[in-house]
């Protein structure tokens, strides 16, 4: 008899993907940069936040529907856009697919390996994301060809400066699957046959193009090649996300808040609201946990935009907690990446469902009817819990 394919937790997902998953494939899906401290922190700075619960007058209903850039959501989780997903052969549309049933908006990655058309027509409420990369006329470009395809807002990300090496080792990630790369990867794929099988059985190879990132009348770089691209590109100016603003013209969210002036500047900038993240762990190691810097960013600017928190969301309690200290939804990464691998759409539906049991666990014990009555009397936060970046020191 085969193991039940249902997880109850995100960490059982997450071993089971461990297993599942070539070495080389898992490690690429493995978050933190340098010693790990920042991953480690967006993770354990949750833990550090208890719940004060109330015993008598819960509510039969709980209502944990959100709207998020306008768009509905039956939950305050949004798919956060990650690139290339080859743990799967069906990748970001299996995703979207999972997305939609349970009512939640998607994400795409403009480093994504399926393309904007396939996975708008899987999940009608898909974000698409996008880097500052190439000229203003590329962008341009890549921002009409996603609105033409349905997308119904726009994700800058803008928070990565390049960080790289990890004190337990980066994986090999190949340019392109050929005869040889396959010969080479061999020893670590052969010992994964369901991984293996699940991509012939589909007739796929894992995919390392970006379609999305195609331009006119040319083929799709490689997720290298685009990454090139990217490196090589100067820096943007606020001017530049005015520019592209402007340009998209629609609900706009700013990816990569970490300080209070930060945050101003973006309301400045016009965008529609922000995501406080630090990249997952994965830019500048010693960044403090996005838990800890969102009071003081939602307290700035949260009455003029939204305030979205990436970054460590495991369980429905963490999304919780991101709620009650001032966020209006979050964006959840490796936890579906984990469902993805451990057991295709259904996977991913799994983990969704596993964040809203959590969170209405948390909605129903807190004595809440619906998620914006969250607020941080329901928590026990410890003193020195919070920092604060971006504003004047106090004279000494």
């Amino acid at each position: 008899m085969g193991r039940n394919p249902w997880f109850e937790t995100v960490a059982e997902a997450q071993r089971r993907a461990k297993k599942y998953l070539p070495s080389t494939v898992y490690g690429a899906l493995v978050a933190g940069s340098e010693r790990g401290r920042t991953i480690d922190d967006n993770i354990g700075a949750f833990a550090e936040l208890g719940f004060a619960p109330r015993v008598v007058g819960h509510h039969a209903e709980r209502n944990l529907t959100t709207t998020v850039l306008g768009v509905e959501s039956a939950l305050p989780v949004v798919i956060s856009p990650t690139g290339v997903q080859a743990v799967h052969p069906d990748g970001e549309v299996a995703v979207a697919r999972a997305a939609a049933n349970r009512g939640v908006i998607m994400g795409l990655s403009s480093f994504a390996s399926r393309s904007v058309e396939e996975v708008v027509e899987a999940n009608a409420n898909t974000f698409y994301q996008m880097y500052w990369m190439g000229t203003r006329d590329s962008m341009a470009q890549r921002m009409e060809r996603a609105r033409s395809a349905g997308a119904k807002a726009l994700i800058v990300t803008l928070d990565w400066s390049f960080s790289n090496g990890r004190d337990w080792g980066s994986p090999p990630i190949p340019e392109r699957i050929d005869l040889r790369t396959a010969l080479r990867f061999a020893p670590d794929v052969l010992p994964h046959p369901r991984w293996l099988w699940a991509f012939a059985a589909s007739l796929r190879i894992p995919d390392l193009t970006t379609p999305n990132l195609r331009p006119p009348g040319g083929p799709a770089p490689t997720f290298f090649g685009a990454y090139g691209e990217w490196m090589q590109t100067a820096p943007p100016t606020w001017d530049d996300v005015k520019w592209l603003r402007k340009e998209w013209g629609g609900p706009f969210l700013l990816k990569g808040v970490a300080r209070v002036d930060d945050a101003k500047r973006a309301v400045d900038a016009g965008v529609s609201g922000i995501s406080v993240s630090n990249h997952g762990g994965n830019n500048l190691d010693t960044t403090p946990a996005t838990i800890r810097l969102l009071p003081s960013i939602a307290e700035a600017v949260g009455d003029e935009i939204e305030v979205l928190l990436d970054g460590g969301i495991r369980r429905g309690g963490d999304v919780a907690k991101a709620l009650a200290l001032g966020a209006r939804a979050v964006l959840v990464g490796r936890a579906y990446l984990w469902g993805l691998a451990a057991n295709g759409q259904a996977g991913v539906e799994n983990v969704l469902d596993i964040l809203r049991s959590g969170l209405d666990s948390a909605v129903l014990g807190l004595g809440h009817a619906c998620v914006d009555e969250l607020d941080p009397d329901d928590l026990v936060i410890p003193d020195g819990f919070t920092r604060t970046l971006g504003v004047p020191r106090a004279a000494g």
